[in-house]
């Protein structure tokens, strides 16, 4: 696969907007500005709310020109239970009918545990989705020892993780350097942390948007008080971009958001994100090292 560098995450229209038409029509506009723009990564999951059937209403005319990515194996409407065979399979087939399309280019498994990857039956099931065509690519999304896992196993093709300023377990344990030795897809969620530095830097005492926003908020506040940022730039979410596109593993970060405007003054911050000061970048892995050691990926 082929993609921009910039992807959309697309929680923020499934949790936040409805199939109302008024929402329909916001949600519409955030993703025609992003193809429009030049964004070819679409980022979406069977539990993200009714943002698959969003994604159906207003670009499946234009399929051809985006690559699809969903995750699969939480909700279990034929058995009650997440993660076996005939949820992953009942998730990909209702996510064809959703998003209005015969096969997507991306199935992920959606952070589940090692256990349920030794088990084998959710693996199973994403391996039949790719060989009846419903699928291009299997791949995993989670973090920790689960993303080891599904590297060191050689079964799936892509690696979703979390990596950005305050979360730099998948640098520092070698995830990002052993999934590209192994030519897999590489995927970057939560690339801004929430926009948790950029807060800390207006002199914002929390930041409360997603459930992970805390955490980073914390950790970002932590690290902001060891001193002004060698080369850092004015605009926080370019320093965020930039420092994850610093490292050559990332294929391609996912950004969510509701407001096409921000969609589009994103793709503009990426375009510029790969030419951080060097400086800037080894002083936050420095950061990162002296006061996260206990700080594990968020799930």
């Amino acid at each position: 696969m082929e993609v921009s560098v910039l992807g959309a995450g697309l929680a923020e229209i499934g949790f936040e907007l409805s199939l109302s038409t008024a929402d329909a029509g916001r949600a519409g506009a955030v993703l025609n500005r992003a193809l429009d723009s030049g964004i070819t990564f679409l980022d979406t999951a069977e539990c993200y709310n009714v943002s698959e059937e969003l994604i159906g209403r207003a670009v499946s005319n234009r399929r051809g020109e985006y690559t699809l990515a969903t995750k699969a194996g939480h909700q279990g409407e034929q058995t009650g239970r997440e993660w076996t065979y005939e949820t992953v399979a009942g998730n990909v087939e209702k996510s064809l009918v959703r998003m209005k399309t015969d096969h997507v280019d991306l199935v992920q498994l959606h952070s589940c545990s090692v256990d349920v990857l030794e088990r084998g039956d959710a693996v199973r099931a994403l391996q039949d989705a790719r060989q009846a065509g419903k699928t291009r690519f299997a791949g995993y999304s989670g973090d920790n020892e689960a993303a080891h896992w599904a590297v060191d196993s050689g079964l799936f093709d892509t690696l979703q993780t979390s990596f950005n300023i305050a979360d730099q377990r998948a640098f520092t344990t070698g995830l990002l350097k052993k999934a590209e030795a192994r030519g897999m897809g590489i995927i970057i969620k939560r690339p801004i942390a929430g926009g948790t530095w950029g807060a800390v830097r207006r002199g914002k005492t929390e930041q409360r948007v997603r459930g992970y926003d805390d955490t980073y908020f914390d950790r970002s506040t932590r690290m902001a008080r060891l001193g002004a940022v060698p080369g850092e730039p004015a605009d926080p979410v370019e320093f965020a971009l930039g420092f994850v596109f610093a490292h050559p593993e990332p294929d391609v970060a996912i950004i969510g958001t509701k407001d096409p405007k921000h969609m589009e003054s994103n793709i503009k911050l990426a375009e510029r994100g790969g030419r951080l000061d060097s400086r800037a970048v080894g002083d936050m892995h420095r950061r990162f090292e002296s006061l996260g050691r206990d700080w594990r990926q968020l799930t």
